[in-house]
């Protein structure tokens, strides 16, 4: 944000302590994915423990001389903390250091600026750093005193450091309304949605469990995907059909991690909100970290900041290739609803059984009758193939077709009103195929 970013690895120290009063510690293991994910090449790990931060530079006095003896040896150029530090904090190690130094919040905001693709990932990243840079102008600032005057020389009677505060409000203001404008408009998409009775289901889980492989599998898409943190931040959604159901929009969006930033949350709310409105969550989960059980528990806790902790959600148990003797499953509860789907993103086993899962799960109005129409009802037949909604048809003596028909109910009475028929125009039979249905 301040400095400009080397095109090779920076050389990078680590700092994980245990701090007494943390009730859910940082994982250092984690900490080196991100650094790695940012481009930075770590070559030493300091740990320790404190029962409190130290109020001027986080840790101790004996650990601060550790730290700069390490920077010296290894010539580093950077020291990243895996907690949050504050302002003043930062601006006196680097004193000391003499080396940058960088907390977790700004680790993440160089990952989402590195990764952002699209204009409206670039502004919600934008925000983000701009939040979090206003508190540490100091830093940048601290050679210049009050503007010089003289002919040629006289300011507005600010500091430099004034100056620079009021341009940023300004720019964040003018992201803000930017934002705001694409807040509508994808409220208008999914209004847009809600009139067609177009069900969402949005991919969400941990991040680098396998969102984005999941979704170029269902949707036949190529979406960036790669094993590494925050490979997707720019939300991508595509119309697919779902078999015994029919057509429904899945959207990927961007993973979550423990003690996401809040600036974060905040940046990319209009992001998140489609988690927030979809018809149905897939949480997918890595069954082969060893933070299983953790990862699922943070992304409640951000399911439950967006308001979307209570929506119908399908657990997905991804990786099983990466598992001995795993194979594909799909649970039930008690009353014969799925609840989690076992499976292969990478090499697609599973993934039918998680196609069944939706289509059980999303065809509570559904139509799954039989039909007889009529010849002169061709273009409502061939509308109905279109749609991928016809299970098999025969052919009776008379030219009259036997169709067995399976579509969400809205859908089958807006195609009817299109073709000016009504239910009674069409001839019922029980709901069973033929015996000499033929599959299509």
């Amino acid at each position: 944000m301040f400095f400009e970013r080397p095109e090779s690895g920076e050389t990078a120290i680590l700092v994980h302590l245990m701090i007494g009063t943390e009730n859910e510690p940082e994982d250092p293991r984690e900490f080196e994915e991100l650094v790695l994910s940012a481009g930075g090449d770590p070559v030493a790990l300091v740990t320790g423990q404190r029962n409190a931060p130290h109020p001027k530079y986080f840790v101790g006095t004996g650990k601060l001389d550790e730290l700069a003896a390490l920077v010296i040896d290894a010539c580093a150029e950077l020291v990243i903390f895996n907690h949050n530090l504050s302002p003043s904090q930062e601006r006196n190690l680097e004193a000391v250091l003499k080396c940058r130094v960088l907390d977790r919040t700004g680790l993440i905001l160089d990952i989402f600026a590195q990764r952002a693709r699209t204009h409206e990932g670039k502004l919600q990243v934008e925000l983000a750093q701009l939040q979090h840079m206003s508190t540490r102008l100091v830093r940048g600032w601290t050679h210049l005193e009050r503007q010089k005057g003289g002919i040629g020389l006289r300011g507005p009677g600010e500091t430099q450091l004034e100056t620079d505060r009021r341009l940023l409000r300004n720019r964040i203001k003018s992201i803000l309304g930017r934002l705001d404008k694409v807040r509508r408009q994808r409220d208008q998409g999914r209004r847009s949605r809600l009139r067609a009775e177009m069900p969402t289901i949005s991919l969400v889980g941990y991040t680098n469990a396998g969102k984005s492989t999941l979704f170029n599998r269902l949707a036949d898409a190529e979406v960036y995907a790669a094993n590494q943190l925050f490979a997707t931040l720019d939300p991508t959604m595509r119309r697919i059909d779902v078999s015994g159901f029919g057509s429904v929009v899945l959207a990927d969006t961007v993973g979550f991690i423990s003690h996401l930033p809040h600036k974060l949350v905040e940046a990319f709310r209009a992001t998140l909100e489609e988690a927030a409105s979809a018809s149905l969550l897939l949480h997918i989960v890595d069954t082969h970290s060893d933070e299983r059980s953790t990862n699922i528990a943070r992304v409640n806790e951000v399911l439950c900041e967006i308001g979307a902790l209570e929506l119908p959600t399908l657990m997905v148990y991804n990786k099983i290739d990466l598992l001995e003797n795993a194979t594909p499953r799909l649970e039930y509860d008690e009353s014969g609803k799925p609840v989690s789907v076992w499976l292969s993103a990478q090499t697609g086993e599973g993934c039918d059984l998680l196609i069944q899962a939706i289509a059980s799960l999303l065809s509570s109005d559904i139509v799954h009758e039989t039909y007889r129409l009529s010849p002169s009802m061709g273009r409502f037949r061939a509308m109905l193939y279109e749609r991928k909604a016809v299970l098999a048809e025969s052919q009776a003596d008379n030219g009259n077709v036997l169709v067995e028909v399976c579509m969400p109910r809205p859908d089958f009475y807006r195609l009817l009103q299109s073709e000016q028929l009504t239910p009674d125009d069409l001839q019922w039979q029980p709901s069973q195929s033929p015996p000499d249905a033929r599959l299509h």
